[in-house]
């Protein structure tokens, strides 16, 4: 029955004119968050937002806590995933069309350029941040309990991130991809730099083994592009979504970011707009469910010196997401992704190099190939995994450089790192190594004293006098991570700018010449 004046049809209109209100309302419910209550209804209630807390600590929201690495990590990884659903459209993982497929997107597919830079820059600055990330983790100690497994979390998706770029490089199928996977592929076989000195590689490959899982053949062609797509496009964007929601979850049910035990004295005045909830004094109840203090963290925490998430921690959220889109389309403006001419095994690269983050260990596998792709690298995997379990003390926990020796130590620490790295690489380049000196010397004797095991003892030697000096394990833990990050810089650097045709050392790309 319709309201006098009124008919169906005209109601109809009434009805279809209103759709976009009544759509925004089906949406948000609750209309804007005003109050309290409704900003933690707004969090409670979204899909997305529902792994923050509710309210968050006012020291969590100083910039100096986190510098927003974790965000930037995470916008940086949604960047890569839209443009990458985009880029599938168009590209085809078979060896015979994979070339020309990238061209097209490069050069005939509206904004297909566009969106290849924007794709390869988010990946890169993805990389970046996820290693400041972990050594933000490091410096502010917040891998103690009972974060230690979120640690491991975040060492896992460290080396995810690194996977998913690696495996991404094969994808355009040029010269440059296809000898830097296999660069990638004869550090997998290194392991036969044992197993042949040992003259036991008849019996037992592990080197072939480890490139034949990778590449699926024995040379990177077919089989190796399209495992390395699935990788890319599938296995490892899923494990990374799952490791960052555990992350996230985590990080909540630890009790948020680290603190120091002060922070409600640094926070400052603004603690005074606060008042207190939970007391010391246990209050009976006859409810069913009851607050109470426990073990966990989050437990027996008021929402003193704390802020609603909404609108607080999402405007910052927004803002860090905001300015990585900002750097990752300036740089795509700037600077396109590298296509060289298709791949062709026999004509190889020179010099064939990794991708950036991994030109340290290429310069390192420049000497052994074991050492440097293997043992080293995993030396450094275990012991970041080990640092939660080794490092049990509680001073300085939350704060930079926290701890005994503090600031003073990571100064002389980095000092230590840059100039044992670059000694050692500076003696090597000029005097050679033992295979110049004695041509017939074992190849195990190479494969144990070369560069990067001596650079590494160097830092290890330098640990220990810490540990000793402060009897500290975070002392020593700080002196050894930050020699590895400076001895990672100057390879880095080396290995990128410094090495030209045969792994020749040169001042400058001009001085290549012809070849």
């Amino acid at each position: 029955m319709k309201a006098e004046g009124y008919s169906a049809l005209h109601e109809f209109w009434i009805n279809l004119r209103g759709i976009p209100n009544h759509v925004y309302r089906a949406m948000f419910r609750g209309g804007p968050p005003k109050t309290d209550r409704t900003r933690s209804s707004f969090i409670f209630g979204n899909v997305f937002l529902h792994l923050h807390s509710v309210r968050t600590h006012l020291w969590s929201l100083r910039w100096s806590t986190t510098m927003g690495l974790g965000i930037m990590t995470t916008a940086a990884f949604l960047i890569t995933l839209v443009t990458g659903i985009l880029l599938m459209f168009y590209y085809k993982p078979y060896p015979d069309v994979a070339y020309q497929s990238i061209k097209d997107i490069h050069f005939i597919v509206p904004t297909g350029r566009f969106m290849r830079n924007i794709h390869r820059w988010a990946a890169n600055v993805m990389v970046v941040a996820v290693i400041l990330h972990m050594a933000r983790a490091f410096y502010t100690a917040s891998y103690r309990k009972p974060r230690e497994f979120n640690w491991f979390i975040g060492w896992g998706l460290l080396v995810t991130t690194l996977g998913l770029s690696f495996t991404g490089y094969l994808l355009p199928w040029d010269q440059l991809a296809y000898w830097a996977i296999t660069i990638g592929a004869n550090i997998a076989q290194s392991p036969r730099e044992i197993t042949d000195a040992l003259g036991i590689t008849a019996w037992a490959d592990i080197g072939g083994l480890q490139r034949e899982i990778l590449l699926g053949s024995d040379k990177v062609g077919e089989e190796a592009l399209i495992r390395f797509y699935l990788l890319h496009v599938m296995i490892l964007p899923l494990t990374l979504v799952m490791l960052m929601a555990v992350h996230f979850w985590r990080i909540r049910k630890d009790g948020g970011l680290a603190k120091p035990e002060n922070a409600d004295e640094l926070v400052g005045q603004e603690a005074k707009e606060f008042y207190p909830v939970f007391t010391d004094a246990p209050t009976k109840t006859y409810h069913l469910a009851a607050v109470v203090k426990g073990k966990t963290p989050a437990v027996g925490s008021g929402p003193e010196h704390t802020v609603p998430s909404m609108p607080h921690l999402f405007y910052a959220e927004l803002g860090v997401l905001m300015l990585t889109t900002l750097i990752c389309v300036g740089l795509a403006f700037v600077s396109d992704a590298p296509l060289k001419e298709l791949a062709n095994p026999l004509v190889p690269e020179n010099p064939a190099k990794a991708p950036w983050y991994f030109l340290g260990l290429q310069e390192i596998v420049s000497f052994s190939a074991f050492m440097g792709g293997i043992g080293i690298p995993m030396l450094c995997v275990i012991g970041l995994g080990l640092i939660p379990f080794l490092d049990r003390e509680k001073e300085g926990t939350g704060e930079w450089f926290g701890g005994p020796g503090g600031w003073k130590l990571v100064k002389w620490s980095a000092v230590v790192g840059f100039a044992a790295s670059i000694g050692v690489e500076a003696f090597a380049i000029h005097f050679g190594w033992l295979r110049e000196w004695f041509p017939d010397i074992p190849q195990l004797f190479i494969t144990f004293i070369n560069p990067g095991t001596v650079l590494t003892a160097i830092y290890a030697a330098y640990s220990i006098w810490a540990v000793r000096k402060y009897n500290s394990t975070r002392a020593g833990a700080l002196a050894l991570f930050t020699c590895f990050l400076c001895g990672f810089i100057v390879l880095t650097m080396i290995g990128t700018y410094f090495r030209g045709p045969n792994w020749d050392f040169f001042w400058s790309p001009s001085d290549w010449g012809g070849h």
